[in-house]
């Protein structure tokens, strides 16, 4: 199973992110969406988890939680915002992996046995972050990750 990854849209659903993400079997967006039609394209290509980014107002944001857990294939997984935020024990509550967002960073880390992913940015580019987005890919009950950097694209 391929989970395509994506945070930190602000309105802005490149055409690069839309073709990695295409052929995902599951896709999540780690919040500050920034434009429902960015979660309507999304669905159109796979099931869709969303949450909440700091960013993410008006009334359809209220439909968002800031966080969502999901099972997919055996392997549990909880997506919120930011990181830092984070208010559970991933490894006690059987959580194998956390995607977050908000800091734009891409990121791909081990810890304590969960795997920590986030996908940075693929919006707008911020300072001198790249652009980019991730997959998991589920088999047999493990998971593994990696990031995928897009060409700048200029606003």
């Amino acid at each position: 199973m391929r989970v395509g990854l994506i945070s930190d849209t602000h309105g802005l659903l490149q055409p690069e992110a839309v073709a990695f993400l295409r052929g995902s079997d599951h896709i999540v967006h780690a919040g500050d969406i920034g434009d429902p039609a960015v979660l309507d394209a999304l669905a159109a290509l796979a099931p869709l988890t969303a949450v909440l980014g700091n960013n993410d107002r008006g009334a359809w944001a209220q439909r968002l939680r800031p966080t969502e857990r999901v099972e997919l294939e055996g392997v549990v997984l909880h997506a919120i915002h930011d990181l830092a935020e984070l208010a559970i024990d991933p490894g006690a509550e059987g959580v194998q992996v956390v995607v977050s967002g908000h800091s734009h960073k891409p990121s791909v880390a081990r810890r304590d046995g969960v795997l920590y992913v986030n996908p940075g940015s693929a919006g707008p580019r911020r300072f001198k972050l790249p652009i980019a987005v991730g997959e998991l890919i589920v088999q047999g009950g493990s998971v593994s990750a990696r990031i995928e950097e897009l060409p700048v694209v200029s606003a």
